[in-house]
């Protein structure tokens, strides 16, 4: 009879250890993760308090899971809406919404020959291309402001100023007189 051999020591191990016989479904790979995590997880939670860097320790805050937080990318939208309403840019941003939409709004014709220039406390100040459609909007303001008011809420716009179109100035030029009163027309 032979002597049996001698168990193998630290130094006489292999250097590959013996690999677990491989299952198809997934399982392997899984319990492998699982075990090396859970290593890790024990190593970590052995002293606590200890200096590990940001993140770490009990007390350290949330940490990143299945539920979003607020370190996960955010959707542009939300990013945006949430600045807009922090800086309560809300209403000026819709009322020049609706410098974008004037056509839909009042009609093409009318937004042919007017258009939109200032909006401020309440007051939508529009300018029109003759003094004629200056008094067909004046006649028509009130429904404007009404139709305005169904589209950015109660009592956003209170006025329409309708101004007419801008004349030439006479202030300029070779033939220009110092204190002089200037043409009599309308220029409309």
């Amino acid at each position: 009879m032979s002597p049996d051999p001698p168990e193998p020591t630290g130094a006489d191990q292999p250097l590959v250890p013996e690999e677990e016989p491989h299952a198809d479904d997934g399982l392997d790979l899984a319990r492998a993760l699982t075990r090396a995590t859970s290593g890790r997880a024990a190593r970590g939670r052995a002293k606590p308090g200890r200096g590990r860097g940001r993140g770490s320790g009990p007390t350290a805050g949330p940490v990143s899971g299945a539920h979003p937080d607020d370190r996960d990318p955010q959707p542009l939208d939300a990013t945006v809406d949430r600045f807009v309403a922090d800086h309560g840019w809300e209403v000026d941003l819709r009322v020049h919404g609706i410098f974008g939409r004037w056509a839909d709004i009042v009609g093409p014709e009318v937004a042919a020959h007017s258009t939109p220039e200032t909006f401020a406390d309440g007051r939508l100040v529009v300018r029109t291309d003759s003094t004629a459609w200056a008094t067909q909007l004046r006649l028509l303001a009130p429904a404007v402001v009404r139709r305005l008011n169904q589209e950015l809420g109660h009592d956003t716009v209170t006025l329409v100023e309708v101004v007419g179109p801008h004349g030439p100035s006479w202030k300029k030029g070779p033939r220009s007189v110092r204190d002089g009163r200037g043409p009599r027309d309308t220029y409309g």
